[in-house]
């Protein structure tokens, strides 16, 4: 809707040498082929039980995803939101994708620190942690390349293949 989780795609795939893609007409079998997976969402639909995002990918994760088997592969997420306007709801759709990806079988790598952002609440925080990259476009715009170039790094120590 605004750009941002697409801009974020393009940090992360010019960090790792990818060319990322929506998941429009992704299917579980072109997930099942996958060596690892990087997948991001906004959140729009604050305070959702689930469809947090508002975008595409939430009917994607309950129709395609359920039906992947993912055992085995690595999968990091990112997400987009606003810290400081929505800090109770920040990036709760990455919450989402962690549990679908994880009931998928998948294991997920590039957990972060909460440190420096402004927010109270997530539904994207397993045992205290980020349970992946979350970037605020709204107001630390600033910090997301380099947020993403670093997560990417990350990654690579966690033994993604990229």
């Amino acid at each position: 809707m605004s750009g941002n989780t697409e801009r974020i795609a393009g940090y992360i795939g010019e960090a790792a040498g990818l060319t990322p893609t929506g998941v429009g007409g992704v299917t579980s079998a072109d997930l099942e082929s996958c060596d690892a997976i990087i997948c991001g969402a906004p959140t729009w639909n604050t305070g959702a039980d689930d469809l947090r995002s508002g975008t595409e990918i939430d009917d994607w994760l309950y129709d395609t995803l359920a039906n992947a088997n993912l055992k085995g592969k690595k999968v990091a997420l990112f997400g987009t939101g606003d810290s400081a306007g929505y800090s109770g709801n920040f990036c709760d759709a990455v919450g989402e994708l962690y549990d679908c990806f994880t009931a998928a079988g998948a294991t997920v790598v590039g957990f972060t620190s909460q440190d420096d952002y402004e927010h109270y609440e997530s539904k994207a925080v397993r045992d205290d942690m980020f349970v992946g990259l979350m970037c605020d476009e709204t107001s630390q715009m600033d910090l997301s390349e380099g947020r993403a170039q670093a997560w990417v790094a990350q990654l690579k120590t966690e033994g993604m293949p990229l």
